[in-house]
């Protein structure tokens, strides 16, 4: 696709010769456009490996986590269990949202290998207190098992999936975590933008199908008590209804 932007004529076109369409370059068309564009850029120049949480390295895009913490505002869960654990960014921010809402009881996060660096970081972190750190295969029962031990009768559960993002991971992530998922929660498949980056530099050509998002889409085909509901924005005094995401699809609502 040829995108051309003409800050002389103010156009954003899409497309060659007599095909081509023109959108004015301040219209929702024009900044959607863009949008999806520099999406992609920005994974290339690993634009989300340039910030923290409270000291702690955390790689998402910056939109991603205000929706996320719009939704632990107002889900307001017990417990939030957390695949992929890197620097532990992500586990502080949801650590984070719990103590000063004052709701909340402990983050569960599980990865297939925690480096010593990270591990020593995180549990000198304040917050570590509210956080539960579990080494191994998120997918292996007894691995499962453990995080679920975590969590009470009664407890309001979200559960975070961002660790091996392989179609065939993620399905068995899916597979085995959404039974703790509460109804009106979220089971959610992050980083479905790879199957939009298979040609780009550092991609595959194996992620146009092999990514999070097909397997989410999978997983709400064979649980019909799950459907994919990107969370409504809470505040919106614009004509946008688009988020510039990095997790397309990625949003696993229970029903009920």
């Amino acid at each position: 696709m040829r995108i051309t932007i003409d800050t002389d004529r103010k156009t954003v076109s899409v497309g060659e010769g007599a095909g081509a369409q023109s959108h004015p370059l301040y219209a929702k068309r024009a900044f959607e456009l863009v949008s999806d564009l520099w999406l992609r850029l920005s994974w290339v120049q690993k634009y989300s490996y340039t910030f923290t949480w409270m000291g702690r390295p955390i790689i998402q895009h910056p939109e991603d986590l205000v929706r996320l913490q719009e939704v632990i505002y107002f889900l307001k869960p017990d417990v939030i269990i957390e695949t992929g654990i890197a620097h532990g960014g992500s586990l502080v921010l949801s650590a984070s949202l719990m103590k000063a809402m004052g709701r909340g009881r402990v983050v569960v996060g599980v990865d297939i290998e925690i480096r010593p660096h990270n591990r020593g970081a995180i549990e000198a972190h304040e917050l570590f207190p509210m956080i539960r750190l579990i080494e191994g295969d998120s997918t292996a029962p007894e691995v499962v098992a453990r995080a679920a031990s975590h969590v009470r009768p009664g407890d309001k559960v979200l559960v975070i999936l961002d660790s091996n993002h392989s179609l065939e991971h993620v399905r068995k992530e899916l597979e085995a975590y959404h039974r703790l998922v509460t109804p009106g929660s979220y089971i959610v498949a992050t980083d479905g933008i790879m199957r939009d980056l298979w040609d780009a530099p550092r991609g595959e050509a194996g992620w146009k199908t092999d990514n999070p998002a097909q397997a989410a889409r999978e997983f709400v085909a064979a649980h019909p008590d799950f459907a994919i509901e990107q969370p409504a924005w809470r505040f919106n005094e614009s004509a946008l209804d688009k988020v510039i995401t990095g997790w397309p699809d990625a949003w696993i609502r229970r029903r009920g």
